[in-house]
């Protein structure tokens, strides 16, 4: 509770038989905030202390300036953390290591405790390495425990050796499904210092696509796992007041349009506006139209069009999603009474203020892909074949290139579909597109059409609700007639976890370099991301990845092109498949209702027979096992003293990499499978690791010895000091020459050395997920500093989270208009006034020719932006990292 109340906003609420401490909005002047921004007021409220959180802090928000540029840090303490298990074992790994540590300051290790609710769901592990078969999923599930019994172990510690940290077992669900079916609570009730409180539920979350939440009235983002430590260890959020982008929705969407379609249309307009770093929020009459299901899908893509949340408000259409889903009553009355007593319910009368706007008229959206490889690339179906034939060129140098498949009866080309998979949380939680799916599967059978035989095609939904009305609808027969079977419950395809092409189908591409394609209804489609031998990567919605399972090819128009024969003979195209609205309509009222989700979520927690009989370490303080190579202890707290030493300014400093513009924190953090002979693939075969139980680096985060070696090492990655090369290599110029060398092996003699290390970067540096490895890595290959034109919101938090410091060149300035080519030698002062308690505007850089730079090589000067953006950051900063910081208070 507020422990000053200076507004006087404290108050009860009786809802049914129980009484409520709130407080009030209505005790400032709120009613024409954003919807989110009261979500913020509230927060401040209620945790007002008087030293991190002031008066002046709520009149900041109160009389918020709509076209003002931010500049008013608040601390935000969200109401509970969400995390999935890539980004997860991590963040309970730093956890279990700050135990020891606390222990080893002279503090009681069982102070490292959640103190907000966390929720883990383990969904990123299974691979679909069997696919098209009845026994599909059975078999995955088999191979995701075998490969992964260790993690799943530790965190089973977890559970048991923290409070309020619970974890949902494999084959669940995917978290963001999850979290709107069952974890999202929309108004908090919870016992605080005795009394029970309600609060607008909010939360963070280690994958960037949290943002799903935001559909259900629920503010929440995506963190990397370094600030979701911190938030579950009591530590707010430090965030500038952000400006809020009122996005206006009117009109109904057309037949034949899809949620899929509106949320891409909706991405590429936000992402031409330019909303990174800002909230958006939908408003108007329209709004009450726009089912939740849609409302989570936009929430979802929130990362692709680059905003920190895309909320809703809470209305009618909530309160009914809350019924369908067997959410209590009691619950269902709180949130409608206390969104109501707080100004918190949906009102179109009422225009809330806001610093931009933008309108979509849903009737002018038209059925749409994206790609092949940004999901703001949005392109109208109809033209989608003459837009796959002119991006092909910068892919392959023929349109065509039909290459016999050893052993099969069929040949592969250019833009051939090899991965068609309904995958994702983003659709696979909204049952209209889900069974608009199913009855194109249902017509294409009766029809007598067949996938491809040379696409692989897997269903994964995101909640075994899926699988229930499905069952009940009659679809899942023809969904497996078609080869999308049932291969897991997780995030499959859409996080790279495609599993492996046949041999005979992957040497094909491969010997002949072919630029084959793969359609998936995900939120993500960066290069090298869904499979190492896909090149280009489509985003559909799920009856649009069936349709192309069918057609087989990208280079296709489903205007014109007939998928096939039918039964009678006559050429069936796509409209002959195509459910209307009002088909797809009655499925979901014969197929769904309340009963699935309470039966499927009665026991969400206790797992199956295989996690109920994992053996469980016990203790307060883990174990460590020194042979593992999935769970280790990280260095981060080796040596750490209760006081930091002074921060210090950088000189003789090399470059490790430098890159293009758009590298995303795909292209930096470990991410897909290892190959044999990277570093990473070489310690593990050092260590007795055998090839096929290499696993992907996502589910060996736990180790940071293999996700160091796997820190740059994506197959796409363009690295500029050297030509035409694609990889995890740079130069290394510890050698007299800069030999060609993988990164980690650069990144090791550089530290032998004590050599520090910058990297430069262009525009958007760090975009797409919320990985966390992207800023440990780089932190642990001995970068102290990132210099770029521009960076996403989360990766550069969390560079600031590991205690490297983020720089900008000046304005219009870039790597390449200063002459820079990454050959110079790096002297950066001015970073020592941090210890003055000053942040420096500005940095003075320096760059020297070196011995390996040209001949005649002037010394280029400039004066860097220091990225450090509020207090709270540049303490993390002088702490040496977000954790370090916690620890010393803790112990403090």
């Amino acid at each position: 509770m507020s422990k000053v109340n200076s507004f006087g906003s404290a108050d009860l609420l009786k809802v049914g038989s129980k009484e409520y401490r709130i407080f009030r909005l209505n005790s400032v002047d709120a009613k024409t905030l954003p919807y989110s921004l009261k979500i913020l007021l509230e927060n401040l409220l209620r945790t007002e202390d008087g030293a991190n959180i002031t008066a002046d802090h709520i009149n900041a928000l109160v009389n918020w300036d709509p076209q003002a540029e931010p500049d008013v840090e608040i601390q935000f303490t969200p109401a509970r953390v969400i995390m999935q298990d890539f980004t997860g074992v991590p963040c309970v790994v730093d956890l279990a290591t700050m135990r020891e540590a606390v222990a080893e300051l002279g503090g009681d290790p069982k102070r490292i405790n959640p103190l907000a609710p966390a929720e883990l769901v383990i969904d990123h592990s299974v691979q679909i390495d069997v696919a098209g078969s009845a026994d599909a999923f059975e078999r995955n599930v088999e191979f995701e425990y075998k490969r992964n019994g260790e993690r799943y172990q530790f965190l089973r510690w977890g559970q048991t050796a923290f409070d309020d940290f619970k974890v949902v077992p494999p084959g669940t669900g995917i978290v963001h499904q999850v979290n709107i079916e069952y974890l999202a609570r929309t108004v908090m009730a919870r016992e605080v210092a005795g009394e029970l409180q309600a609060y607008p539920d909010s939360c963070v979350g280690t994958d960037s696509h949290t943002t799903m939440v935001n559909g259900l009235g629920v503010l929440g983002w995506g963190v990397g796992g370094i600030e979701a430590e911190a938030a579950m260890l009591g530590q707010p959020v430090s965030m500038l007041i952000p400006k809020v982008v009122g996005f206006k929705l009117t009109g109904q969407i057309s037949t034949g349009v899809t949620a899929t379609d509106v949320v891409l249309t909706i991405t590429e307009m936000l992402r031409k506006h330019g909303v990174v770093g800002k909230f958006v929020e939908f408003y108007g009459a329209g709004v009450t139209s726009v089912p939740l299901a849609n409302r989570a899908t936009i929430g979802n893509m929130s990362p692709e069009f680059g905003s920190t949340a895309a909320m809703f408000p809470i209305d009618e259409v909530t309160l009914d999603y809350l019924r369908v889903t067997g959410r209590a009553q009691e619950q269902i009355d709180l949130v409608e009474t206390y969104a109501k007593e707080q100004g918190l319910w949906h009102d179109p009368s009422i225009e809330p203020r806001f610093s931009e706007y933008l309108e979509l008229d849903l009737a002018t959206v038209v059925p749409s892909i994206a790609g092949p490889k940004r999901p703001q690339d949005r392109i109208v179906l109809s033209k989608a074949k003459e837009s796959f034939e002119a991006v092909l060129p910068s892919y392959s140098e023929q349109l065509s290139k039909p290459t016999a498949v050893k052993g099969k009866e069929f040949a592969l080309d250019n833009g051939h579909v090899a991965i068609a998979s309904i995958t994702s949380c983003t659709n696979t939680s909204n049952p209209s597109v889900m069974l608009a799916a199913g009855l194109v599967a249902r017509k294409a059978v009766a029809k007598g059409l067949k996938a491809k035989p040379w696409v692989k095609t897997s269903l994964a939904p995101g909640s075994k609700v899926v699988t229930e009305y499905y069952n009940k609808a009659g679809l899942t027969k023809d969904l497996d007639a078609l080869g999308f079977n049932l291969v897991g419950y997780g995030c499959a395809t859409c996080i790279g976890n495609s599993g492996p092409l046949s041999d005979e189908i992957s040497q094909a591409i491969n010997d002949n370099d072919l630029a084959v394609t793969a359609v998936l209804s995900g939120n993500r489609n960066f290069e090298g991301r869904i499979s190492p031998d896909v090149k280009m990567n489509y985003l559909a919605s799920p009856p649009l990845v069936i349709a192309y399972a069918l057609a087989g090819t990208m280079d296709f128009d489903f205007d014109k092109d007939s998928l096939g024969e039918g039964v009678d003979g006559n050429p069936v195209y796509l409209k002959d498949i195509w459910p209307s609205a009002e088909e797809v309509q009655k499925t979901i009222d014969e197929s769904i209702n309340s009963e699935m989700f309470k039966t499927q979520y009665a026991g969400v927690f206790e797992g199956d027979d295989r996690w109920k009989s994992l053996p469980t370490p016990k203790g307060a303080v883990f174990e460590w096992d020194p042979k593992s190579t999935y769970v280790r202890k990280p260095p981060y707290f080796e040596g750490m003293k209760k006081t930091p030493d002074a921060v210090k300014d950088i000189t003789g400093a090399r470059v490790l990499a430098k890159l293009g513009d758009s590298v995303t924190t795909d292209h930096i953090s470990p991410a897909g499978s290892i190959k044999v002979d990277s570093p990473a693939g070489q310690y593990l075969t050092q260590h007795g690791i055998s090839r096929v139980d290499f696993n992907s680096y996502g589910s060996r985060r736990g180790n940071h010895e293999v996700m160091i070696r796997g820190t740059f090492a994506n197959i796409r990655l363009r690295n500029q000091l050297l030509n035409g090369v694609e990889g995890g290599y740079t130069r290394d110029f510890t050698t007299p020459d800069g030999a060609q060398s993988f990164i980690y092996d650069a990144s090791s003699n550089y530290q032998a050395r004590n050599i520090p290390l910058v990297i430069l970067g262009g525009k958007e540096y760090g975009s797409g997920s919320s990985r966390d490895w992207a800023a440990k890595g780089t932190s642990l290959l001995g970068v102290r500093a990132v210099i770029t034109e521009s960076f996403e919101r989360i990766h550069r938090s969390n560079l600031i989270g590991m205690g490297v410091l983020p720089l900008q060149f000046p304005s219009g300035e870039t790597a390449d208009s200063l002459g820079l080519d990454g050959t110079e030698e790096f002297e950066i002062t001015g970073i020592e006034e941090l210890n003055r308690g000053v942040t420096p505007k500005t940095v003075h850089v320096v760059a020297k020719p070196s011995a390996h730079s040209a001949a005649g090589k002037p010394v280029i000067e400039f004066d860097a932006v220091v990225r450090i953006d509020t207090p709270g950051e540049a303490d993390y900063y002088r702490n040496g990292g977000i954790l370090q910081y916690v620890l010393r208070s803790l112990v403090a």
